[in-house]
């Protein structure tokens, strides 16, 4: 496992952020860990944030992820909500930032579609998915479970664009430019 990377998922929310790390290594997905970090509504607002932050920041410097697939926002009527979560999502996006992760953010629906194969899948598909493709993960909250679900998605994208970049690269060396 000396050449595998490190991916951290993230499922933001102000009162649950799931979380969840697994290893690519070569086309093998490998679970890490995974947990949520909870916040009690009783604290202010800033408070919460912070919590999150801090715990957030602790994940990353115990697990050392190489890149970080952070679930974007999908609030459909409250307003109230979306806010919320945002303030979330910009404590995710710090604390990725100030560890100097690559971050890679993905819709739900994109999400769903690669570990699923569709994209509108339950909560309760992408557990069973995640668990199928992870199977010695053992995770049992949906917020933890999106979090990984958001890395093996990644974990895809990033084995395509290698390979992408690989085929490229194998083009441009038998190009000869004339002078």
């Amino acid at each position: 496992m000396r050449g595998a990377i490190r991916i951290l998922g993230l499922d933001p929310g102000l009162s649950a952020m799931g979380w969840g790390v697994i290893a690519l290594d070569g086309t093998r997905l490998l679970h890490i860990e995974h947990g949520v970090i909870a916040t009690k509504p009783s604290l202010g607002l800033g408070v919460r944030l912070m919590g999150l932050h801090r715990a957030l920041t602790q994940v990353i410097a115990r697990l050392q992820p190489s890149a970080i697939a952070v679930e974007m926002a999908f609030v459909a009527k409250d307003p109230s909500a979306a806010l919320k979560l945002g303030h979330a999502r910009a404590v995710a996006l710090l604390a990725a930032a100030e560890a100097g992760l690559e971050i890679a953010e993905y819709a739900p629906n994109h999400i769903k579609k690669c570990v699923v194969g569709a994209g509108h899948a339950g909560k309760e598909q992408v557990q069973f998915m995640v668990a199928r493709l992870l199977p010695n993960c053992g995770v049992t909250r949906a917020d933890a479970a999106d979090a990984l679900a958001a890395a093996i998605a990644h974990a895809h994208l990033a084995g395509t664009r290698a390979k992408l970049l690989e085929a490229d690269a194998r083009v441009r060396a038998r190009v000869v430019v004339a002078p």
